[in-house]
C-alpha cells in the first residue's frame, strides 16, 4: 500500500495581481505575454527556470522551422520579429531569397549550401528537400531578444517561480500558486494563459486531457569542429561517409537523418539526440534516467567522432542543455480537438487565430471545456497525440501564444470572458500586429464546416 502524509491547509502570500497571467516562459509563453502587454494589459509572466525561453533556449532546440506553406511565410508576428533581432546580431542565419525560389530550392547546390543548417522542408518526400524559410539561432541570442521585448513591453517577469497549483472558484481560474525559495506564493489575473508545456495549469484545474509520449532528448553543442572539412567529406566521399555515419546514429541509438548541425557560432555545432522514446516526460525516475542515458551515448559518440570522422579530430562538448528535451506529455481535450486528419488536409476553421506551416488552429482547440478565463497556447494545446506530433514546433506554438495574448486583451476589452471573445476582433488585431491569423485560407486548405 502506498504511503502517504497529510498536509495541513495554510494561508499563502498574494505577491501579485496582473490582467493576464502566463504561466510558462517559454516560446509560446513569451508570445503571449508580449502580444498581451502590446495590446494594453498588465501582464505577469512567470517562469520556473532562470532564465527565459524554454526549449528554444534552455532545451537548445537551435532551427525555427515548419513556418511556411510553399514559398508563403505562414508564421510571422513576434516570432518573426525575434528571427530579426537575432540576424541583426549575426546570431541567426536564414537561407538566402535566392535560394528558396522554386527554380533553385532543390537544386544540388542550394542542398549543399543549407542542409548541415537544418533549414529545408524536412515533410517532403523527394531529396534533396527543398530549401526554405527557417532560421538557425544562437540560444542566448533567443533569451537576450525575449529579455529586450519582456522589457520593452513592462511585463513583470517573475522567474525561479514552479508552477504548484490552479486557483479555481466557481468554475473559472482566478490566479496560480508558485513554489518559490520565499515560499509558496499566490498570483491572480483576470484571464491565466497556460504555455507549460505540459499543461500543468489546465490539468491542476480540472481540465479534461490525455497523457501520451514521443521521445525524450538531452541536446547537446560541440565546438571544435571543423564544418568545412566535415561537410567536404561528407559531399566528396559519400560512401565513406555513409558507412561512418551509419556507426555514428548505431552508438546514438535514436536520431533525425542529421544527428549535426551547424550553429550561427564558428565551430560549434548542436546535436538534437539521442532519442529516448520509451521515457516520460512526466516521470520523474524517466526524466533522470533521460539525462543520464543521454550524456553516457553523446560520450560514446564523442570518442568515435572524434577517432574516425574528418573534422571532428578536435571536437569537445560544450554544453548539454539545462532543459531537458520534451516532445509530448499532457494534451487538452477542449472545445474542439484538433486531428492528424485536419492538420495533413490542412483544414480552414471559421474560427482560425493562428497557423503553423500548412495547417490551420482554431481557437476553440486552445479553450478548455470546463473551465473559464484559461486559455492553453503551445504543444499542448488540444489535439489527438498523433496530430500533436506534426504540429508541435516552435514557431506555431509562439503563433498560438501570441493569439492568447490578443484573445486576452479583446475579452478584457469587451468586459466578456475568453470564451465569448470575439474571434473577428481577434483576428483582425492579430494581422495588425504583422501576424497571420489564418482569417485568409490559402488555396490548398480544404474545408468541412458548412459556415464556410
Amino acid at each position: 500500500m502506498e504511503q502517504v502524509i497529510h498536509q495541513p491547509a495554510r494561508d499563502i502570500r498574494v505577491v501579485d495581481r496582473s490582467d493576464v497571467v502566463v504561466v510558462g516562459g517559454g516560446p509560446a509563453g513569451i508570445a503571449a505575454a508580449v502580444s498581451a502587454a502590446r495590446n494594453g494589459a498588465s501582464v505577469t509572466l512567470l517562469e520556473r527556470y532562470p532564465y527565459v525561453g524554454g526549449l528554444a533556449a534552455g532545451g537548445m532546440v537551435l532551427v525555427l522551422d515548419d513556418m511556411i506553406n510553399e514559398l508563403e511565410i505562414t508564421v510571422r508576428g513576434i516570432c518573426m520579429e525575434m528571427i530579426e533581432r537575432m540576424k541583426r546580431w549575426d546570431l541567426c542565419v536564414t537561407p538566402t531569397d535566392r535560394d528558396r525560389l522554386i527554380e533553385f530550392r532543390d537544386t544540388p547546390e542550394a542542398w549543399q549550401r543549407w542542409a548541415r543548417w537544418g533549414l529545408f522542408d524536412f515533410h517532403t518526400q523527394s531529396m534533396p528537400h527543398p530549401i526554405c524559410f527557417s532560421a538557425a539561432f544562437d540560444p542566448d541570442a533567443f533569451k537576450r531578444a525575449a529579455y529586450d521585448m519582456i522589457a520593452e513591453s513592462r511585463i513583470k517577469l517573475r522567474a525561479h517561480s514552479w508552477f504548484s497549483s490552479a486557483i479555481v472558484e466557481g468554475g473559472a481560474i482566478k490566479g496560480v500558486i508558485c513554489q518559490t525559495k520565499e515560499g509558496m506564493q499566490a498570483i491572480l489575473g483576470d484571464v491565466v494563459i497556460d504555455t507549460t508545456g505540459d499543461l500543468d495549469v489546465a490539468a491542476s484545474a480540472g481540465a479534461s486531457h490525455v497523457e501520451s509520449n514521443f521521445i525524450l532528448t538531452t541536446v547537446s553543442r560541440w565546438g571544435g569542429v571543423d564544418t568545412e572539412a566535415a561537410e567536404r567529406f561528407e559531399q566528396q566521399e559519400p560512401e565513406a561517409f555513409k558507412a561512418l555515419d551509419h556507426e555514428a546514429k548505431r552508438l546514438i541509438g535514436g536520431c533525425w537523418s542529421f544527428w549535426w548541425l551547424k550553429t550561427p557560432l564558428p565551430g560549434v555545432v548542436w546535436l538534437n539526440c539521442p532519442h529516448m522514446p520509451t521515457l516520460s516526460g512526466l516521470k520523474v525516475d524517466d526524466l533522470t534516467k533521460a539525462e543520464m542515458e543521454g550524456r553516457s551515448r553523446i560520450a560514446k559518440l564523442l570518442d568515435f567522432a572524434r577517432e574516425k570522422m574528418p573534422g571532428f579530430e578536435n571536437a569537445y562538448v560544450v554544453d548539454f542543455a539545462p532543459q531537458t528535451g520534451v516532445r509530448q506529455t499532457r494534451l487538452l481535450q477542449g472545445d474542439y480537438v484538433v486531428t492528424k486528419d485536419d492538420v495533413m488536409t490542412r483544414r480552414h476553421f471559421a474560427d482560425t487565430v493562428c497557423r503553423g506551416r500548412d495547417y490551420y488552429t482554431p481557437y476553440r482547440a486552445m479553450l478548455p471545456k470546463e473551465i473559464d478565463q484559461l486559455i492553453v497556447a503551445g504543444r499542448h494545446y488540444s489535439s489527438t497525440p498523433q496530430a500533436q506530433k506534426s504540429s508541435r514546433e516552435i514557431p506555431p506554438c509562439m503563433a498560438m501564444g501570441e493569439a492568447a495574448g490578443v484573445a486576452a486583451t479583446v475579452a478584457l476589452n469587451a468586459g466578456t470572458t475568453v470564451r465569448k471573445a470575439d474571434i473577428r476582433a481577434i483576428q483582425k488585431q492579430m494581422r495588425a500586429q504583422g501576424a497571420d491569423p489564418g482569417d485568409i485560407p490559402s488555396e490548398n486548405a480544404t474545408y468541412l464546416e458548412a459556415a464556410e
